[in-house]
């Protein structure tokens, strides 16, 4: 007779939890496609990210307190469970809120950087309604605490947001940096480990001997390997140079200059995925003209990113003579490419 009495209690407990799940998906839905609003006249940096911190973390104590009346036991009351999902809801809807006064004028790459963390929270705080919803009542199981700590965890995140537009774009580039290191990391093993970069994926002792040429490099791809090298070691060496003056001269003061940081973050964000077509194209069988497309469109890409740093207030007359040298660099050996390649064509 308990257990009889104790089921309708849990069905009116999770009602408001349903509420706030499809409240909290709405808020989701407007973060990913709403527009900054200008309401706040003048902005203020560091007023924004004093609010934004808090907003932050009052919703992790909300997430706390959710998780934590609905892991004991007496089950809390129909009421109670109503007040604790708006709370959630009004802490989600302080943290959009803040979100929304940053205007587009600090500068997207920064924005992008607040958008993506905001969103987390909210995905977070979704994930942690629905594991309520979905486990046992009045006990705590393994994926709600790690759904809680989730929700602590993309909260915290507020702290390591870069501040202004000079520090995402530095952030942004240091990220696009690392996956570039890898690519050529990666293909430098595959060419120092010998004829056959499949061996390791290929061992099969059932299939003895492959005397197949497709898994081998010939000599003639090989030389044409040497320079797309020695293209993707260029985009390794442009990357750090840019990150390097991007610190030391990049400054957010003048809506300028924060545009100017823009522009390069979203050039820099194409070098990354040119490097991976062009390092997937150089696996055997190799598809020379294949190779001189990927290649060649790197290289555009490449050059771009120079043009655009020379001409930035980044670049000032004492650092132009690494951009003439990078950008010899990458004519060099796409011109090798192209003299490889020309019977392709």
């Amino acid at each position: 007779a308990l257990r009889a009495g104790a089921e309708p209690a849990a069905m009116e407990a999770r009602e408001p939890l349903r509420d706030l799940r499809g409240a909290l998906r709405a808020v989701l839905n407007r973060i990913r496609e709403g527009e900054p609003g200008q309401g706040r006249d003048p902005f203020e940096l560091p007023r924004f990210w004093d609010a934004l911190g808090q907003a932050f973390k009052v919703t992790s104590q909300e997430a706390t307190k959710l998780s934590l009346a609905f892991s004991r036991s007496p089950l809390t009351s129909a009421e109670n469970c109503q007040k604790l999902g708006e709370d959630v809801q009004n802490a989600i809807l302080a943290v959009a809120t803040v979100y929304y006064w940053l205007p587009k004028g600090q500068g997207t790459t920064l924005r992008k950087m607040v958008r993506d963390a905001t969103t987390e929270v909210v995905e977070g705080m979704i994930q942690l309604t629905e594991t309520i919803l979905s486990s046992p009542l009045e006990s705590l199981s393994q994926e709600q605490l790690i759904s809680t700590a989730g929700v602590w965890e993309a909260c915290e995140q507020v702290a390591s947001l870069p501040r202004d537009n000079q520090a995402a774009v530095a952030a942004a580039l240091a990220a696009c940096l690392g996956v570039v290191k890898d690519a050529v990391k990666e293909m430098e093993r595959a060419l120092v480990e010998g004829q056959d970069p499949y061996s390791d994926i290929l061992e099969d002792e059932e299939l003895g001997f492959r005397g197949n040429r497709d898994t081998y490099w010939s000599e003639a791809d090989r030389r044409l390997l040497s320079s797309c090298m020695g293209l993707m070691k260029a985009s390794k060496a442009c990357l750090k140079k840019i990150l390097g003056v991007v610190r030391a001269y990049g400054k957010a003061d003048s809506a300028e200059q924060i545009t100017q940081l823009d522009d390069l973050a979203d050039i820099a964000h194409q070098i990354s995925p040119s490097v991976d077509e062009l390092a997937l194209s150089m696996y055997p069988p190799v598809n020379q003209l294949a190779v001189r497309l990927n290649a060649a469109k790197l290289a555009s890409v490449l050059k771009k990113v120079l043009e655009i740093t020379k001409s930035s207030h980044v670049c000032p007359p004492s650092e132009e003579g690494w951009v003439q040298f990078l950008t010899g660099a990458v004519d060099h050996n796409m011109n090798k490419i192209k003299n490889l390649t020309q019977g392709q064509l």
